[in-house]
C-alpha cells in the first residue's frame, strides 16, 4: 500500500508570518489539529500544532499575534505519495512523530498522513506498531 491511497489531501496550511490566531481558526474550521507551514513556493518549512499554540504560546504568555514562525517546529517530516506506508511508518515511528507532510515531485506540499490515517487504511500490525513506538516515553515533546 502507497501513502497516497491513505493520505488526505489538499490540507489545510499556513505561512510563517501568519499568526498563531490564523492557524488556530483555521484547525477550528477544518476541525484538525496541525497545519503545515509553507514557504512562498508551497514547500513545507515546519508544522504546528494545537499544543505548540497552546504550550508553545498561551502558556508562556504570548499575544495571538504572535507568528506561527515562533512556535512552529522545523524538523517536518516529510514523505511521498508514492512510498510505501510501511516505511512511511517506520520514519514515524523512528522520530515519534504523529504526522508527516506530502511533498510532490516539486517538493510541494500535497497532503498530510497522520497517525489516524494509518489506522483507517494500514493493517492492524502497523497500527499498533506505530502507536506504540511513537507513544514510547523516551523524550519530552512540547511543554508537558
Amino acid at each position: 500500500m502507497q501513502v497516497q491511497e491513505i493520505m488526505s489531501r489538499d490540507p489545510a496550511c499556513c505561512g510563517r508570518t501568519d499568526t498563531i490566531r490564523d492557524a488556530a481558526k483555521i484547525m477550528a474550521e477544518k476541525s484538525v489539529g496541525s497545519l503545515p507551514v509553507l514557504n512562498e513556493s508551497g514547500e513545507p518549512v515546519g508544522i504546528v500544532t494545537d499544543r505548540d499554540i497552546c504550550c508553545g504560546a498561551v502558556a508562556e504568555g504570548k499575544g495571538s499575534d504572535t507568528p506561527v514562525s515562533e512556535v512552529m517546529s522545523t524538523d517536518v517530516l516529510t514523505t511521498t505519495p508514492e512510498e510505501d506506508v510501511s516505511a512511511c511508518c517506520d520514519k514515524m515511528e523512528e522520530r515519534q512523530v504523529r504526522r508527516a507532510v506530502v511533498t510532490d515531485e516539486n517538493g510541494k506540499c500535497c497532503g498530510m498522513v497522520a497517525q489516524a490515517d494509518v489506522a483507517r487504511g494500514a493493517s492492524g500490525q502497523e497500527t499498533a506498531d506505530l502507536v506504540q513506538e511513537i507513544s514510547k516515553p523516551e523524550r519530552k515533546s512540547g511543554c508537558c
